[in-house]
């Protein structure tokens, strides 16, 4: 969209009450924002859902400020403004319910976006939730496909890093404006991010994180992927909410099953119950969308063969397994110093073989 375009539209998309369906409503009428500012009253409730209400405030609209100051906003973050009638908006996301008529954007979307999975779950997971989300999530990129989440504490930021640090897109979806990063802590992960893939909000530049927001943006999560995999989440999480808005667009959920004790695995359990696809492996996901995945598979298994491994790497995964050891279970089982081991166990990691967890215990991948 041109700028001049481009500020109208912002400039409607601050007028109270408009959201996204009537804007979109009044540009699909009148062909042009422009066009819409220039209307008089009675000519804005001739568009389909403007009532006299809107129609008053969209004629007496002054936003020229707050246009003006999010284009400064956009220009000095290196993002960009994509809007429902650009090429570049996802037209994954256009068969959704009340799609976004303006998405702000730092990185850049792909056509190979069109082939993303969302992977959600709970702020505080366990160290199966950690295992489990990165094995799924590196596998789905070394299959080609985009991981789609909400940059939030706990699962989805595990998903995001394991996404970047494999080489893959991967698109976070937030609940604040993109130039207010939430949580903070993961401003160096969003950058990363944007480096092969895409931050993006539908708030305006300088929204801060209101817990109003982050409902409202889980259906863009799923909107912009072709299904679900609920991790660990507990009994009322948003995990859930994007799970449920996941069934209203036709989309695919997938649950990993978890713990029956845990609280944790209450939401993903209950999830299975109802219908969604029991998750313990990236096959589950592959084989449920094949159709959609068609052109993706066609050219191959993406996963990359694993780094060969000497004789002592060799012997040390022989004492490993999906169990968690302590290092020094594992010295005693290996007859070998703790110390001369952790080096070993180092360069397993770096191969992606192993992974350590907190307490100095260790998994095979």
């Amino acid at each position: 969209m041109k700028a001049e375009q481009l500020e109208a539209l912002l400039r409607l998309f601050a007028v109270p009450g408009i959201g996204s369906s009537r804007l979109r409503a009044l540009v699909g009428h009148f062909r042009s924002p422009a066009t819409v500012l220039a209307a008089s009253k009675q000519e804005l409730m001739q568009a389909n859902g403007i009532d006299e209400k809107c129609a008053h405030s969209v004629a007496n609209a002054d936003n020229c400020e707050f246009a003006q100051r999010q284009l400064r906003a956009v220009e000095s973050t290196g993002a960009q403004a994509v809007t429902f009638w650009d090429a570049e908006y996802p037209a994954a996301l256009k068969t959704i319910y009340d799609p976004p008529a303006v998405l702000f954007v730092r990185g850049s979307f792909s056509e190979s976006d069109r082939h993303a999975i969302a992977i959600v779950g709970t702020r505080k997971p366990t160290n199966y939730g950690r295992a489990a989300t990165q094995k799924l999530t590196v596998e789905l990129v070394q299959r080609g496909l985009t991981i789609v989440s909400g940059l939030a504490y706990g699962i989805d930021t595990i998903a995001h890093a394991n996404a970047v640090n494999n080489a893959g897109r991967t698109i976070a979806v937030l609940g604040s404006g993109i130039d207010r990063i939430y949580p903070a802590q993961n401003t160096r992960l969003a950058d990363r991010i944007c480096e092969a893939g895409a931050v993006i909000s539908e708030f305006p530049m300088g929204t801060g994180p209101d817990r109003t927001n982050f409902p409202r943006r889980n259906r863009i999560i799923c909107g912009l992927a072709l299904g679900v995999v609920v991790v660990e989440a507990g009994e009322k999480s948003g995990a859930l909410i994007t799970a449920m808005n996941a069934l209203d667009q036709n989309r695919e959920v997938f649950a990993v099953p978890g713990n029956i004790d845990s609280s944790k695995s209450v939401g993903p359990n209950e999830l299975i119950q109802q219908g969604a696809k029991c998750t313990t492996c990236v096959d589950d996901i592959i084989e449920e969308l094949a159709v959609p995945l068609a052109t993706l598979l066609e050219r191959g298994d993406k996963r990359q063969p694993r780094a060969a491994l000497d004789t002592e790497e060799s012997r040390i995964m022989a004492l490993l397994s999906e169990d968690a050891i302590h290092i020094d279970a594992l010295s005693k089982l290996a007859n070998e110093a703790s110390g001369a081991l952790l080096s070993t166990l180092l360069s397993l990691e770096l191969k992606d073989v192993v992974r350590q967890l907190p307490g100095k215990m260790f998994v095979k991948i």
